[in-house]
């Protein structure tokens, strides 16, 4: 018949006493424990006085267990060592339900989020966790178990695919300036230019053959690409967006493309990046495998 789990020692003191059984040391237990020696000694004796029996003799400077000290100590162990196992098996199996993402924030929002419902339905298993962020986290260290990175590739250590690759163009809102938008590359620099640190208008001018048209100096400037894609479907001015963060306003006419014969590849693809070992795990792989098929239909369909 099972014991009465009302009728279990306080666990504090239990712990106390497991720790300093197996280090045969009042010290060492503490030093585990990271509590002080005497708080040890005080749990000790507080389950000694509830159980009614000594559990340690003391010798000179030192504790030993005395034989029913010694069998309680198996005992319990024991005890610990199954309750340990159990918690690192309820861990392990909550760990791979679990699957952590990290891209920067525009991504995150223009394209990685209208679509990552399809992988959760695919995937009812598992527990996915999408983080926006411009920082880059330690894939090797910390819980993230793949990062989409917008950049050169270079990320030593670590196992990266390109996921796919990037193209700046000019858009605004339909309703912008009234509807009268320009007729020519020429005529962009006397209308308001929307600005970005992540969309430089340089590239584009020297790919429309406007060399001598300097960098736009004076207007807003938006941080995150996202806000400025948002900016351009209030119709605050023409910006120079990434096809990956545009596809959906435009097929939904809250923008238009200005000279769409004008197409500028971007110095900077998004890449598929995770550790080596993480991305062994089945929850990593099936992502893995989704998202390169999105990024595939994507740019099929660009």
């Amino acid at each position: 018949m099972q014991a009465p789990l009302r009728r279990l020692p306080n666990l504090s003191a239990l712990r106390a006493f497991e720790a300093a059984a197996r280090h045969q040391s009042f010290a060492r237990a503490a030093a585990e424990l990271f509590v002080t020696h005497s708080a040890i000694s005080h749990q000790i004796k507080g389950l000694e006085n509830e159980l009614g029996v000594s559990l340690f003799a003391r010798v000179g400077r030192r504790v030993v267990l005395t034989e029913l000290g010694s069998e309680y100590a198996e005992q319990i162990n024991s005890a610990f060592v199954r309750i340990a196992q159990a918690t690192q098996g309820l861990s392990k199996d909550v760990r791979e339900r679990r699957l952590v993402l990290t891209t920067i924030p525009s991504f995150a929002a223009r394209w990685l989020a209208p679509r990552i419902g399809r992988f959760m339905i695919a995937h009812p298993e598992l527990d996915v966790e999408l983080r926006s962020s411009t920082e880059l986290v330690d894939l090797d260290q910390s819980e993230v178990d793949v990062a989409i990175r917008f950049g050169t590739g270079a990320y030593p250590g670590l196992h990266v695919e390109n996921l796919m690759h990037e193209t700046f163009f000019v858009v605004c809102s339909p309703s912008f300036n009234g509807g009268v938008q320009p007729t020519t590359p020429a005529e962009l620099p006397s209308f308001p230019l929307l600005r970005s640190d992540n969309e430089r208008w340089r590239i584009w001018l020297d790919a429309a053959g406007l060399r001598d048209a300097p960098e736009p100096a004076r207007g807003p400037i938006y941080e995150d690409s996202s806000l400025l894609l948002e900016a351009a479907i209030g119709g605050q001015g023409i910006a120079l967006v990434r096809s990956s963060l545009a596809a959906d306003p435009l097929a939904a006419g809250r923008l238009v493309r200005l000279f769409a014969n004008i197409v500028t590849p971007s110095p900077w693809s998004y890449f598929l990046v995770s550790s080596k070992a993480k991305v062994q795990r089945p929850a990593v792989r099936a992502f893995r495998d989704w998202v390169l098929a999105e990024a595939q239909a994507f740019t099929a369909g660009t």
